[in-house]
């Protein structure tokens, strides 16, 4: 029973890890990591800018178009792009990859725990290394919050095309809703992977070779 008690807390360590990954996938794609208020800028009047880190999307609450809003999504031969949103590209492509990667490791052992197929090293050895990916993508997301929130402390500015109509640096800007939605998949990935420190065979469990009698 002992055994399967284990286990059960490795499948709650997959549920959080899925949930955190899905997390993780949310945050890439939407664009609110940076809130830019353009107040002053000559013409045209943008009230609101969104920077995030595949596509930057601009609100115009006083416009007749039908669509007040307008997003341009990166591309990797934009060049204007800074140094600490590229960086943060690939970290967080790098947690993605990761994250599923360990949900599949995640799955192998508890699928041989599940039907009996217990080797030690074998399925220790797949938890530990799911332990590890899990760790490393909620740290590699938690650098990207820490990025982020530094270039809003610093004020950094972005020499986004003209045709964009964002000015170089807004007038004020402050930190968007995808940094605690970041903070809490990068908390979940953390907790999944330490969730399965706890995960060890008993003796009872292990399979030894069997000895021919001579």
């Amino acid at each position: 029973m002992a055994l399967f008690d284990k286990a059960n807390c490795q499948a709650a360590s997959l549920v959080l890890n899925i949930l955190g990954w899905i997390l993780t996938m949310v945050c890439t794609g939407l664009a609110n990591w940076r809130v830019w208020y353009i107040e002053s800028s000559p013409a045209p009047p943008w009230g609101m800018a969104c920077v995030g880190m595949w596509k930057v999307c601009t609100y115009q609450p006083n416009s007749l178009q039908s669509r007040p809003i307008a997003c341009h999504r990166y591309t990797y031969s934009d060049t204007y792009l800074p140094l600490d949103i590229r960086i943060d590209q690939h970290l967080l492509l790098a947690a993605i990859l990761l994250g599923l990667l360990g949900k599949g490791l995640m799955v192998m052992g508890l699928r041989r725990v599940y039907t009996g197929q217990l080797q030690k090293d074998t399925t220790g050895n797949l938890f530990f290394a799911s332990r590890v990916l899990s760790i490393i993508a909620g740290t590699l997301i938690f650098i990207v919050v820490i990025s982020n929130n530094q270039a809003v402390m610093d004020e950094e500015g972005i020499a986004f095309p003209p045709s964009f109509h964002i000015p170089f640096r807004p007038d004020r800007q402050k930190l968007g809703s995808m940094v605690p939605l970041a903070v809490l998949a990068a908390s979940l990935m953390l907790l999944s992977g330490l969730l399965t420190i706890s995960f060890q065979l008993s003796p009872d469990n292990q399979v030894y070779p069997e000895v021919s009698q001579v």
